[in-house]
């Protein structure tokens, strides 16, 4: 086998024969060229290449975005209606293949399989939501702002959209991107994780299935530099990211250098604050959740819990008592609580952030690397819980994404907030309390793009996603 490495430091192989290759769709055709680079595709549970994803190139990202600009101009002619009769078929094809999508997700991103079949579902859900376009796209009018003056508001698509994804969530975030801005009236170029891909991959067939006209979408894959060359084709109108901070900070200026509309999901920490008054049950049904649901990978950046007042023990004690219990092991067996982590060198990284919260004096409750496994070769990681975790410390400031979950003692509300905003990346904070003026308070205070009272993951509107995918356009007409 011949091995070389990519410019982002990644493993590069070689195709071969004895996995499948995973190929690029430009203008309606699935294309694999010969003497293309191409990255080993692993299953966390075992170690061993399941697939390869062949790399796109400059060229390919030209190609692409000059062929959805093609379509678009048809596509955006077409009515809203009838945009999304290719969902309603899409969605019923989503659901004859959950089953397959769900064992699909599960082999390449390491989440069980009862995880794998929630994140689908919520990915079908969010297509059901994106047939919902043509009413929330609904123009509004003014009569009479002057005299014989009417005033229009309407809303069109912008053009040629893209959409960056991690690795976290394979058929949720592509889902929770191209389906509504196509119903818009966009075309659309999706660049899923190197990592993840072949979930990306079926979506795409099924869509095309579904009777999607010849170039809406684009499936490219590759690393960041094809990333950055999307970002920068002066076709592509506007981007949705998601991804650590470091990568969202990166995309984000890349935008703006180009001129480029730019949806960006950071990682960050998620901070779960419980407060004395909060109930016991169901806060630590959703700490347990936000910590090691999807192998510790479910929020882009890991989860920090602070506790308020005198709630701090024995809510501890709980949440130590359900962590003891939690099954790790190879997802697709079923009945299990926590998978492996994506790859080799992701483990790696959220091994170093376990060392980094010793050495700088937080109290290790459970060591999640004295987990043993009965089958060699996964990524497998189990939950680590960390106490006294300072606000400045690594562990609450930086992105952890894996099964470590530090908790921070507060004081007070006040001091809870400033816990959060002392944290250098963050985009979801939750509160968890029974009191009505104390979730006001902490709504209007803190500083966080998503915010839950008693809801572990808030999320945005369709309403929100719509006016990404739409431009705005004021018209005035009088008549004589």
């Amino acid at each position: 086998m011949e091995v070389m490495s990519s410019p982002e430091g990644q493993l590069l192989l070689v195709p071969q024969s004895n996995v499948p290759a995973l190929r690029f769709f430009i203008n309606g055709r699935w294309e694999d060229p010969p003497g293309r680079e191409s990255a080993a595709v692993t299953n966390p549970a075992s170690g061993k290449t399941i697939a390869q994803v062949l790399f796109s190139n400059a060229q390919d990202v030209a190609r692409a975005a000059a062929s959805a600009h093609q379509a678009y101009v048809q596509w955006r002619e077409v009515p809203a209606a009838e945009r999304v009769q290719v969902l309603f078929r899409y969605k019923t094809l989503l659901e004859q293949s959950q089953s397959a999508l769900a064992r699909m997700v599960c082999e390449e991103s390491g989440k069980t399989i009862e995880q794998a079949r929630n994140s689908v579902r919520r990915g079908i859900q969010l297509v059901d939501e994106a047939c919902a376009a043509p009413a929330l796209m609904q123009a509004e009018s003014v009569e009479n702002t002057a005299r014989a003056t009417d005033r229009c508001s309407l809303r069109q698509p912008l053009g040629v959209c893209s959409g960056i994804t991690p690795f976290q969530h394979p058929a949720m975030l592509p889902l929770s991107m191209f389906p509504i801005a196509i119903a818009c009236g966009n075309a659309f170029v999706l660049k899923p994780s190197e990592k993840v891909p072949q979930t990306a991959v079926r979506l795409v067939e099924l869509l095309d299935e579904a009777g999607l006209p010849k170039g809406v979408l684009q499936l490219l894959h590759g690393g960041s530099g094809v990333a950055s060359a999307l970002i920068g084709q002066p076709q592509v109108r506007a981007v949705s990211f998601a991804g650590s901070s470091a990568a969202a900070r990166d995309a984000s200026q890349q935008a703006a250098i180009h001129g480029k509309r730019i949806r960006t999901v950071g990682g960050g920490r998620q901070h779960l604050v419980i407060m004395p008054d909060a109930d016991p049950a169901k806060s630590v049904d959703a700490v347990i959740d936000a910590a090691f649901g999807a192998c510790g990978e479910s929020s882009l950046g890991g989860c920090v819990v602070i506790l308020v007042g005198d709630i701090a023990e024995p809510m501890i004690d709980q949440i130590l008592f359900r962590t003891a219990a939690l099954q790790v092991g190879d997802g697709m067996r079923g009945g299990l609580d926590m998978g492996p982590q994506v790859t080799a060198a992701h483990r790696l990284r959220v091994l170093g952030f376990i060392e980094k919260g010793i050495e700088q004096g937080a109290k290790l409750l459970r060591d999640g690397r004295q987990l043993t496994y009965e089958r060699e070769g996964g990524y497998f990681l189990g939950p680590t819980v960390f106490d006294y975790v300072g606000p400045a410390m690594a562990l609450a400031k930086e992105e952890v994404p894996g099964p470590v979950l530090p908790f921070v003692r507060a004081a007070s509300l006040d001091e809870a907030i400033e816990a959060i905003h002392l944290a250098s990346v963050g985009s979801v904070a939750s509160i968890f309390t029974s009191n009505g003026k104390t979730a006001r308070e902490f709504t209007r205070r803190v500083e966080r793009e998503l915010v839950g009272v008693n809801v572990a993951e808030p999320q945005t509107s369709s309403r929100d996603l719509v006016q990404f995918y739409t431009s705005q356009k004021a018209v005035s007409t009088r008549w004589f």
